[in-house]
């Protein structure tokens, strides 16, 4: 009962105080037993993955709604009816656990609705389930306005966007190939058990067929290979490192994408790391020694590049703005509700913002590739549009047949070959002739 107590206040942490889930889950963690740790992400993702949903499926069962010091108790509830209806979970177990969960949130009193109300959910379960679908938010378990946007984006693909987003997502490696190639990681993967769902056939990606522990990864502690979502690896190959560049990596933590560069390219000149959130930067630290791979990390404003850097103008930037996240909904269920539709204005004026700075920095025939995690227009394709017709010197390299200056970018939707959603183009600054 205290792995559902423990789910209970991560997700009105959430919910309620805007934390993220990411934040919030380890602490949790090291307050259950070892052997329960993996339950409890799974009822926080999954609950928060279908929040919207279970909430249409409960407001029918209670007589007046959960409010002020009761709220943990209303978010213990969902992730009963969470194990009921997306779980194996069996029944007897996820009830007695759950009720039994409200004297830990100090609620002994509530135990009786409690369990009325997870029987009752169990016996009206097709009715429930039917009266959700009536309602656009809960049929999808997307907020109102995220689905309304891609909508309007994807009119012919936004329902597949939406249920892709409400999937498990996999997990992708990156094989660090300065240690060996592709093909020699795969049979220690094969020696170790583990399946091959997929591969990035043009990189070093490999798709298991079921997430693992990294502590099953082959020489994860080595440096042997990352973590690394299949489209988040195209990052290091679009950019196309050449020996003897000076990179910088704008927007860098947690430092794949830093790591990944350095692995491709091992005779490049340097590689600047920068990142506004300094708790972060220690994430990149980090995975560079673990990889054994060396690059200069920097606590800066990419918006401000005056303010951390008097170098020299760079080869290559990879800026990987910072954005609405909507592409990796699946890895991270808790973006549908701490997003707001009144922060795409303002992530679009940053990224804006990042953009021009970092183009001052950059090298006459350099390149910059400009990618995001989001799959919404706004901070996409309508950011590079206007960015190219302000910037005279700014020219958009075709990274597949339909990029275009008037349809620039190469957007790739959740769960495309296996993959989270990205955006990238890549554009290069015109040399001024010599008059």
């Amino acid at each position: 009962m205290k792995t559902r107590a423990q789910a209970a206040q991560v997700i009105y942490q959430v919910v309620d105080h805007g934390m993220s889930l990411s934040s919030l889950l380890p602490t949790a963690q090291e307050k259950v037993a070892p052997r329960d740790r993996a339950l409890l992400q799974e009822l926080c993702f999954g609950s928060l993955r279908w929040l919207s949903r279970l909430e249409a499926i409960a407001k029918p069962l209670i007589s007046k709604p959960l409010k002020g010091k009761q709220r943990p108790i209303h978010f213990l509830l969902l992730v009963g009816l969470y194990q009921l209806f997306y779980t194996r979970i069996p029944a007897h177990a996820a009830l007695s656990e759950t009720v039994n969960a409200c004297r830990l949130l100090k609620a002994e009193g509530l135990k009786g609705m409690m369990n009325g109300v997870l029987r009752n959910a169990q016996r009206q379960s097709d009715t429930l389930q039917q009266q959700a679908d009536q309602l656009e938010t809960a049929r999808y378990a997307h907020p109102g306005w995220l689905i309304r946007r891609l909508q309007q984006a994807y009119p012919d693909r936004y329902q597949q966007i939406l249920t892709a987003n409400n999937q498990r997502p996999p997990m992708w490696i990156r094989v660090n190939t300065r240690h060996q190639d592709r093909q020699s990681y795969l049979q220690r993967l094969e020696a170790e058990g583990l399946a091959i769902a997929a591969q990035d056939e043009a990189g070093a990606g490999i798709c298991l067929q079921q997430p693992c522990d990294v502590s099953r990864l082959p020489g994860f502690a080595d440096g042997d290979c990352s973590v690394q979502d299949g489209a988040a690896q195209l990052s290091a190959s679009l950019l196309q490192p050449a020996a003897g560049d000076l990179i910088l990596d704008a927007c860098a933590a947690p430092g794949g994408k830093t790591a990944h560069l350095l692995e491709l390219q091992p005779a490049l000149a340097r590689v600047i790391a920068v990142d506004a959130d300094d708790t972060r930067l220690r994430r990149v630290h980090e995975n560079l020694t673990r990889l054994q791979l060396s690059a200069e990390v920097i606590h800066g404003d990419a918006s401000e590049p005056a303010t951390w850097w008097q170098g020299e103008c760079f080869d290559r930037i990879l800026l990987d703005a910072p954005c609405s996240a909507t592409g990796v909904i699946r890895r991270h269920p808790d973006i549908k509700w701490l997003r707001r539709e009144s922060d795409i204005a303002e992530l679009v004026q940053l990224q804006a913002k990042i953009l021009d700075a970092l183009w001052h920095k950059l090298k006459p025939n350099g390149t910059l590739l400009y990618a995001t995690c989001s799959i919404l227009p706004a901070e996409n394709r309508e950011q590079i549009k206007a960015f190219l017709a302000r910037t005279p010197d700014a020219r958009l390299q075709a990274l597949h047949d339909n990029d275009s200056p008037d349809h620039p970018g190469w957007q790739r939707l959740p769960g495309e070959d296996n993959m989270d959603g990205f955006y990238y183009a890549k554009l290069t600054k015109q040399a001024v002739s010599a008059s």
